[in-house]
């Protein structure tokens, strides 16, 4: 949604968030104003010195004068000096607590969100958008304000001095205002197309960088640089056209102002050599100041307007997510504090999109203390039952319970602390091992997750890195193989202690070392807990309670794994003979 020239419902709700910040806000608005006053205050106080100590030659007035010359440049100095320091600290704390309520709105969205939303585009808006809204503090408003203020107080002390001088400025005025609106509109558009432009490189170098084994995997090097290059370009042709409106427009503005003073000059000179006693030498020095005090505030207004121009339509877009409610999970009020691990789906339909149920019907279920398996091709829909059972995203229709509870009703975050989930692609973030592992909670103690290591055989194998349980694993766990990352996550799911332990894929791409590791530990973590493994290799899950088959989004089969080999043209005794052909 593209802003309009100056969205004053936009506007007003930004200003909102200056409620916290009463004092500070007041605060800059008075120096705004005395910062006015002063700044008019000197040339007035030129003429006086020139007019009625100069001439005629009052060597004490003109100490005096000169003496309170310099306490106005003082007071305008220490005026200036809290006003842009408050206007900015202003704008900080305001960002601040808009990013922080963005982060907590991204964090309360369904899984379904993020299969749509770029992520380059969304860091971008929690960063360089949000930064740019600062800047409608900083550089926009207040100082908008202050050059308002300056204008009409320099335009009241130019009336009392010399009105027939001020009438040459005032007409000169609306020329530079017309011009200045053609800017200002031209500017706007120009910078929604920068916004634009930035977040699509920030997206493009973000999955590229990400996916960078990919693209030298597969030798596309040569053609993502290319598209690159396409990006930086349109990139690089949004900045330029931004370039060539203040090109235009300063130098237009400045001849304005230059003619306007040659005006006043000639004028004034004139009427003195007439022996014209309204103007006098005091008016022309002066008026060389007001001049440059009116029509530059007047000049730098459109590149404030458009500073805050940028903020709004970055305002803009931050708003865009944080009204983005039909994607919020709901939350429940039952806190699931422990779970026997009961679980029941009934009749459940759901769909990814419009077009396709991925789950059609399903009717599951698992008792507590069992361990039941999941198996089926890709696409089957085995990982989505997972999905759902945590709330990742809302079914279409039909119900799942928990301990006869419907997971509607629970609080999200009680819920996902009692089932612990270990994925087949395991994400570990730029920190030590240790925080990997417990994630940060202050719950699980040093000596706990040592203790479980050891049980799980994953101990020796941490001790034998640098550092240890403080090895930093780099971002996404680069320094680890996948079969390391993946006994971490394993020892991650073990330290919580879940009601309820599900394993995706969890042994499909790690080495038989750690796949031995993980069987012995699964063995331990297992035993009188509800366990649900999804695995492509079948000889993982022979020793489950229940085997449920899966294929196009249906149960087509359950049993015991020997109840499933008896069927002669079954679907899983098929693709049991099938995998262990290969694997002989």
């Amino acid at each position: 949604m593209q802003a309009k020239a100056f969205d004053t419902h936009l506007f007003k709700r930004i200003l909102k968030y200056t409620k916290p910040y009463k004092k500070r806000y007041y605060g800059v608005v008075m120096f705004a104003i005395l910062l006015s006053v002063f700044a008019a205050l000197r040339p007035y106080l030129l003429k006086q010195t020139v007019d009625d100590y100069i001439a005629p030659k009052d060597e004490h007035g003109l100490l005096l004068y000169i003496s309170m010359m310099g306490i106005v440049l003082l007071l305008e100095t220490l005026s200036q000096f809290y006003f842009v320091y408050w206007a900015n600290w202003l704008g900080q704390d305001i960002i601040k607590d808009i990013r922080t309520k963005l982060f907590q709105h991204i964090l309360s969205f369904r899984m379904k969100y993020f299969d749509h939303a770029p992520v380059g585009q969304l860091v971008t808006r929690s960063v360089s958008d949000i930064e740019q809204i600062a800047r409608i503090f900083s550089q926009g408003l207040f100082m908008i304000i202050s050059d308002i203020l300056k204008m009409l107080v320099v335009l009241i002390f130019m009336f009392y001095m010399n009105w027939r001088l001020t009438w040459i400025v005032i007409l000169a005025m609306p020329v530079l205002v017309y011009i200045t609106r053609i800017f200002q509109r031209k500017m706007q558009v120009a910078f929604e197309e920068v916004r634009n432009q930035v977040a699509n490189m920030n997206t493009f170098v973000q999955e590229r960088v990400t996916g960078m084994k990919i693209v030298q995997l597969f030798n596309r090097e040569a053609i993502e640089y290319e598209k690159f290059k396409d990006i930086n370009q349109k990139h690089n042709k949004a900045w330029i056209k931004t370039i060539l409106y203040n090109s235009i427009f300063f130098p237009i503005a400045d001849i304005i102002s230059s003619l306007t003073l040659g005006a006043v000059i000639l004028y004034g000179g004139f009427h003195i050599l007439d022996g014209d006693k309204f103007t006098t030498f005091g008016d022309l020095f002066s008026y060389t100041m007001f001049i440059g005090m009116l029509f530059n505030p007047l000049r730098q207004i459109a590149d404030k307007f458009n500073e805050m121009q940028m903020g709004m339509i970055a305002a803009n877009r931050v708003f865009d997510i944080l009204d983005s409610d039909k994607d919020v999970q709901k939350d429940g009020t039952v806190i699931a504090s422990h779970l026997k691990g009961n679980i029941r789906f009934e009749n459940v339909v759901f769909s990814y999109n419009d077009k396709e149920n991925v789950l059609k019907g399903i009717n599951l279920k698992v008792n507590e203390g069992e361990t039941i398996a999941i198996v089926g091709a890709t696409g089957a829909g085995k990982s989505t039952i997972i999905n759902l059972l945590n709330r990742f995203y809302e079914i279409n229709s039909g119900a799942i319970y928990i301990d006869e509870q419907n997971i509607n009703e629970f609080q999200m975050e009680s819920l996902r602390q009692q089932i612990a989930i270990v994925l087949q692609d395991v994400f570990l973030f730029a920190d030590t091992i240790h925080n990997n592992i417990t994630l940060n909670n202050p719950n699980i103690s040093r000596e706990a997750v040592i203790e479980a290591a050891k049980k799980i055989g994953v101990h020796k194998f941490i001790k034998t890195l640098p550092g240890g349980y403080d090895y930093d694993v780099k971002e996404r766990g680069v320094m680890l193989s996948s079969g390391q990352r993946q006994l971490i996550a394993f020892l991650r799911a073990y330290v919580n202690n879940p009601s309820i332990l599900i394993l995706d894929e969890a042994t499909s791409s790690i080495d038989s070392y750690s796949e031995e590791l993980i069987q012995k530990a699964t063995e331990k973590i297992t035993k009188n807990r509800t366990s649900i493994i999804i695995a492509h290799r079948l000889a993982t899950i022979v020793n489950a309670n229940k085997i449920i088959v899966m294929d196009k989004g249906q149960i087509v089969e359950e049993g015991t794994h020997q109840e499933l080999l008896k069927r002669e043209q079954g679907y899983y005794k098929n693709l049991y003979d099938s995998q262990f052909a290969l694997e002989s």
